[in-house]
């Protein structure tokens, strides 16, 4: 076991519909109904893990900047924990669409480069030979995956386990080969089911989502990862929860 602090990166809150174009939304103001036909509100929420040996990024969010700032928030969020992009060590994806890779490699400084220099990227490789089809191109960003593919360290998912205490099971569900990952810490259990288990609300109530490749089995994933989450008193880490960042059932 290890001791981890588990941090939730709020990027704020947007809308998707079918054209799965993600535009920002202000709670406060914008209103869901306005938004294009099929429009979801989701919040992008990747999540740092904080070891005394490592700086762990589960998922990258969507790769835009502050319009004030021009920084990436998810930067911004790091400066918050007194913690740079050189900083990070690893890098650990459930899956690559665009809304959890798109910080992944950034243009901001008129060329591309990785966000993460320092880091470790670890990528399951169907995902990935999937994710670079040109076919899937309105859920991936090929470029970037291949620009990252050139200059990153990546180290593809091998044997179930990324780190000692940290596992993962290739579910499928969201997308062909989406993974969801396991983090076995000194103060207890910590899951992320990525798109599969994206909030508390799936878990709670049985419905298929149109969006999932098979939502048959993303509806029958999210029953077993409740049921065993409440048995073994795992606490649930929410990309997409627009109220709830963390939670057990």
């Amino acid at each position: 076991m290890i001791d981890a602090k588990i941090v939730p990166l709020n990027e704020g809150y947007y809308t998707i519909g079918f054209d799965k174009i993600f535009f920002p939304f202000d709670k406060e103001k914008d209103v869901l109904e306005e938004r294009s036909r099929g429009s979801l509100l989701v919040e992008i929420q990747p999540f740092l893990i904080i070891t005394e040996e490592r700086k762990i990024l589960i998922d990258s969010g969507l790769g835009f900047s502050n319009p004030e700032t021009k920084q990436l928030k998810i930067l911004e969020n790091l400066a918050v924990h007194n913690l740079a992009a050189h900083d990070i060590t690893d890098v650990i994806m459930s899956h690559l669409h665009k809304d959890h890779s798109g910080g992944l490699v950034t243009d901001l400084h008129d060329e591309r480069e990785l966000t993460f220099q320092n880091a470790t990227y670890h990528i399951n490789q169907k995902e990935f030979d999937f994710a670079i089809n040109p076919k899937n191109k309105m859920s991936y960003d090929t470029d970037k995956l291949e620009f990252l593919f050139k200059e990153a360290e990546i180290k593809w998912f091998e044997g179930g386990s990324v780190f000692d205490f940290i596992t993962y099971v290739e579910d499928g569900g969201h997308c062909p080969h989406h993974c969801s990952i396991l983090m076995h810490t000194n103060s207890g259990k910590y899951f992320f089911g990525g798109d599969v288990a994206p909030q508390l609300k799936q878990l709670k109530f049985r419905y298929i989502a149109k969006y999932d490749f098979d939502g048959k089995k993303s509806l029958e994933l999210r029953a077993q990862y409740a049921e065993k989450g409440k048995a073994e008193d795992w606490t649930f880490l929410f990309y997409h929860d627009v109220e709830i960042p963390m939670a057990k059932l």
